[in-house]
């Protein structure tokens, strides 16, 4: 048997979604080991924090495991992807793919990680029908709207963003005599 296999699975997770979760779910049958990056990217505006996203995605993996067995690692990073990737001994970087925009912008990065290093591949897996349109910026918006988000993030991220946001916004409504 070769070296076990160490895959990265590098993103914002703000928040966390159900979309991700398929990713993680199907990236633990490509790598014997994954460790879940999850990048600080304050540039983005995240509603949370990057201890609060770490711990949120650990609370959703802690019962996973990856093809060895081994528990899915939860890791915060704050510098370049490839130099994260070359810190952990990583072999792969996995990269979830909803639509074809993601695509452009994902096969952009690979070959920009491919010129910084070219022992490095990129995998990309497909999101599954059901999750095609979960974008985590979705989520956010629906949910400061007053949607109801329970389709798109697990229960416990959900309490969260409820929590963060407090009462949902609605659209103001007249009252009767004003």
């Amino acid at each position: 048997m070769g070296e076990p296999r160490t895959g990265v699975y590098p993103g914002t997770f703000d928040p966390v979604t159900n979309g991700h979760m398929d990713i993680i779910s199907r990236a633990t049958h490509v790598v014997d080991r994954l460790i879940i990056g999850v990048a600080v990217n304050a540039g983005k505006g995240p509603m949370f924090d990057v201890d609060e996203r770490v711990e949120m995605v650990r609370e959703q993996v802690a019962h996973m495991t990856s093809g060895d067995g081994q528990h899915i690692d939860v890791v915060p990073f704050d510098n370049l992807l490839m130099d994260f990737v070359n810190d952990l001994g990583a072999q792969l970087i996995l990269r979830g793919l909803r639509a074809v925009s993601d695509f452009e912008y994902e096969f952009q990065m690979a070959g920009m990680n491919s010129r910084l290093n070219s022992e490095v591949e990129t995998v990309f897996l497909m999101a599954s029908e059901r999750h095609q349109f979960i974008a985590s910026r979705f989520v956010k918006e629906v949910a400061l709207l007053g949607g109801d988000i329970g389709h798109f993030v697990p229960p416990l991220v959900q309490q969260r963003i409820v929590r963060r946001l407090g009462q949902p916004r609605h659209p103001a409504r007249a009252v009767a005599g004003d």
